[in-house]
């Protein structure tokens, strides 16, 4: 494994706007003779370095044991250094190179390094009216996650940095609940229907053994199986033990306690389960969402109305699908029979949630094996299928995806949740598996962070509209890889693209249009074949994580309207493993850079990029 150590005084120097990102960047002598782009490359990652300096957390995702006994400070005033960075990183970068003497690739990371800062100043100008507890998550839950997924213990040393980090937990969540005031204080308080779950949640982190008499505590039987595993003497193994029951029992329950009174005071000022509009600057703050979420300046109306034209569209390809199946009643009829009728529910019970599991696995699965035809390369990194943590699954997303560590140490992993079968529908899942694991999420996020030579910042970084659109052209592609041979599933197909396109309507119309949240769910209902429980859990989503759910129609059209545009321009020349090349190739990328990306391709004659 690779270890970067970086000067915490050169970061904190940077920090406080001093010159010693000048200086530790400054060429010598020696590499007076590099290239334009190699001194660039070398700033990038100098950069890169400093930037996840700040963040202990992300450090050992990427697989790195730099300040592995801590956790990320969430402050506002870690926010404000984090922005500080970047900017004198970009004002150094402007300073010190001449972009008209970079290739090509070059010219492209100093316009992606140069607008990831434009972004990061916008996110950071909205930062207080954003919700800590969404309808999809919250710190504590994340917390136990990243201690399980990610806190390696290979020695007898990690597993203190585990113990450590541990009892950070208290000075972490003591940061969260004190946001959580200065929030409410000004306005910015989360829906109701947000509190009693994520107080239920945070409860959850704190409940079983050593807490109290029941099973035990999903963190306390990580880490000591993970003690179990070590080489080490069991005297060596019982004090591991017992300073972690110490600071479970102690520092780490009094954070997430910290964290519960908080969340009990605030509650009493959530009065509402309406859009973002409510807030002050509503209006422009979903606008300004809107814009990080799609990479665009289309406006909530432009999308809107796309979002209107896309569902009346799908449905008519619904009817067709229909039709072939022999079903007599109206569109509506169906979406009712197959939501109720037994063969297309899985039973509600562990047998059934396997059976899920192994179906999923078996998409994923046949993908691989013809994606060599669609693909001129794969990802490395493994993929796996899991069921989401019973903890969490009352704020977890219906499905996701988790990237896989840099050095293979953990796999890309496509989460499931299955907290109620009967709200699971059969025909569905073989879209949601090619989404999220592949051809989709995997092959998009996992390959990025595998190409060689493109700057760290670019591998590990990334724009919602590309990276969920692509995963929703991933779910069409699967059809022209040869499967959905069952109409059913085809129809799934469709209700999934269905599903992203009415979200296109409800997100704008919760938060530009004032529509209630009983609005939003009726519309879902009378327009899609989620489950009930999935529309509600989709609702509240889209009403505390404004804009984000547009970035997936908006990103797929754009990847298939270059598509058609490459088809067209290219005739006899187009190939399809050249495309996913050129659109996969550069890491995701805002969608006006991917198009310039396509167009120069196409300009060139098609054919291999060359990345």
């Amino acid at each position: 494994m690779r270890r970067f150590l970086i000067s915490s005084v050169a970061v904190m120097a940077v920090l406080s706007g001093a010159p010693a990102l000048a200086q530790t960047t400054s060429v010598a002598p020696a590499a007076a003779a590099q290239s334009e782009d190699a001194r660039l490359n070398a700033f990038f990652e100098q950069a890169f370095q400093a930037r996840i300096a700040l963040s202990p957390q992300s450090m050992t995702a990427l697989g790195l044991k730099t300040d592995y006994d801590k956790l990320d400070d969430v402050s506002d005033a870690a926010a404000d250094r984090a922005l500080a960075l970047q900017e004198a990183q970009l004002a150094q970068m402007k300073a010190q190179f001449d972009p008209a003497k970079l290739s090509p690739q070059a010219k492209l990371s100093w316009r992606m390094f140069e607008y990831g800062v434009e972004q990061a100043r916008t996110s950071n100008q909205w930062r207080n009216w954003s919700f800590q507890f969404t309808a999809m998550g919250n710190p504590t839950t994340n917390l136990p996650i990243f201690l399980i997924n990610n806190h390696r213990v290979a020695s007898v040393s990690d597993a203190e940095a585990y113990v450590a980090r541990l009892n950070d937990a208290e000075r972490q969540m003591d940061q969260v609940a004190a946001t959580l005031k200065t929030r409410a204080a000004a306005g910015v308080v989360s829906p109701r229907f947000v509190f009693q779950p994520s107080l239920d949640s945070t409860r959850n982190v704190i409940t079983g053994a050593p807490f109290d008499t029941g099973a035990d505590n999903p963190v306390w039987a990580d880490f000591q199986k993970k003690v179990a595993a070590l080489d080490t003497d069991q005297a060596a193994k019982d004090r591991l033990l017992a300073s972690a029951r110490t600071a479970l029992t102690g520092s780490y329950k009094r954070g997430f306690e910290t964290v519960l009174t908080a969340l009990t005071e605030v509650q009493p000022q959530a009065d509402s389960d309406a859009g973002v509009w409510r807030l002050p600057d509503g209006e422009a703050y979903y606008n300004a969402r809107l814009q990080l979420s799609t990479t665009t300046d289309l406006t909530a109306d432009q999308i809107h109305q796309t979002g209107l034209q896309e569902v009346a569209r799908i449905q008519r390809e619904m009817e067709v699908v229909k039709a072939q199946i022999g079903f007599n009643g109206s569109l509506q009829d169906f979406f009712v029979f197959l939501k109720t009728d037994p063969r297309f529910q899985y039973p509600n019970t562990p047998e059934g949630k396997e059976q899920y599991l192994t179906d999923a696995r078996a998409f994923v699965a046949q993908v691989m094996d013809v994606a060599p035809q669609w693909f001129s390369t794969l990802p490395k990194a493994a993929l796996e299928v899991r069921a989401v943590e019973p903890f969490r699954e009352a704020t977890a997303a219906i499905a996701f995806y988790n990237a896989p560590a840099p050095d293979g140490s953990r796999p890309g992993i496509y989460y499931v949740n299955l907290s109620d079968m009967t709200q699971v529908l059969k025909p569905q899942i073989e879209g949601i598996s090619y989404h999220e694991g592949a051809p989709g999420h995997h092959f998009q996020i996992a390959y990025a962070q595998e190409i060689e030579g493109l700057p760290r910042f670019r591998r590990f970084g990334g724009y919602g509209a590309y990276a969920e659109g692509w995963g929703l052209y991933a779910e069409r592609l699967g059809k022209e890889m040869g499967f959905y041979q069952d109409p059913y599933s085809d129809f799934g197909r469709l209700s999934t693209e269905l599903w992203r396109a009415v979200r296109l309507v409800t997100d704008t119309g919760l938060h530009a249009k004032r529509w209630s949240r009983e609005q939003a769910i009726d519309y879902f209902r009378q327009n899609s074949l989620l489950s009930e429980r999935d529309i509600v859990k989709e609702v509240e989503r889209y009403i505390t994580n404004p804009g984000q759910a547009t970035s997936y129609k908006i990103g797929e059209l754009k990847i298939e309207e270059l598509r058609d545009k490459a088809r067209a321009s290219l005739g006899d020349r187009f190939d399809i493993k050249d495309f996913h090349a050129v659109v996969l190739g550069s890491g995701s990328v805002p969608l006006d850079v991917l198009e310039d990306q396509v167009n120069a391709w196409i300009a060139a004659g098609g054919g291999k990029p060359a990345n």
